[in-house]
């Protein structure tokens, strides 16, 4: 039997085709948004998960289907990325409140559908809780290095203001109103609920996770902010 000679001469057409390794790469330089984006997706579900400790760079790179050199070189270090999920949190609430038109709204019934539209939020994305607990356990060490951050905010706390302005000079609201004290109403009764529905549920033996009771305790929301902002 011939030997076969261990140097054989590569197929030349396979010596130029991209291993599934470069194809990936090549793909990631090609669509630096949509690889920064599922960075960004697996870097919130592992926040949202374990924390900031105990969030694992290469457990988010395995998700997002790159490797933890393109997560550095987006995003520089994992504080860096930690505070990009942070921003992008805030930044997605804000984005999909303004569909919410509250400017175009009667006075209470932009209010209203504010304190709908927070709660329905909080329950479509549970994350968001987790990852602003996570960051009020550091005392919000790294969102006072956000340079957006009080911007991202600052249009919607002047529309809330002029819903306030609205209703009290149509007599709906007392004057003197806080927008930031009503908002505050709105999202300590939705987070505190759903921060301690399980420990509440054993607690008081009624199961705060129910449809039924989720979608009471909404209409209750509504129905304290409304009795809060009127007229004494």
């Amino acid at each position: 039997m011939e030997e076969t000679t261990k140097n054989q001469p590569l197929d030349p057409a396979a010596e130029n085709t991209p291993s599934p390794k470069r194809k990936r790469a090549t793909a990631q330089v090609r669509n630096p948004e949509r690889t920064r984006a599922a960075i960004l997706e697996a870097a919130r579900r592992e926040v949202a998960a374990k924390g900031l400790a105990g969030a694992r760079i290469d457990v988010v790179a395995r998700r997002a289907g790159t490797n933890k050199r393109m997560i550095y070189h987006y995003f520089g270090d994992k504080d860096a990325l930690y505070l990009a999920v942070l921003e992008d949190a805030y930044r997605h609430i804000r984005h999909t409140e303004r569909r919410l038109d509250l400017t175009r709204k009667a006075p209470s019934e932009g209010l209203r559908e504010l304190a709908l539209f927070t709660w329905h939020y909080f329950l479509d994305h549970p994350e968001f809780l987790s990852i602003l607990a996570t960051e009020n356990l550091n005392k919000a060490r790294y969102l006072r290095q956000s340079p957006t951050i009080a911007a991202m905010h600052s249009n919607f706390i002047s529309e809330l203001e002029d819903v306030l302005r609205r209703g009290s000079d149509a007599g709906e609201f007392r004057d003197g109103l806080d927008p930031i004290d009503v908002y505050l109403t709105i999202a300590s009764l939705g987070a505190f609920y759903l921060s301690n529905r399980f420990t509440l549920s054993t607690i008081f033996q009624r199961d705060l996770t129910d449809p039924a009771e989720l979608e009471r305790w909404g209409q209750h929301i509504v129905d304290t902010l409304l009795a809060a902002v009127r007229p004494v």
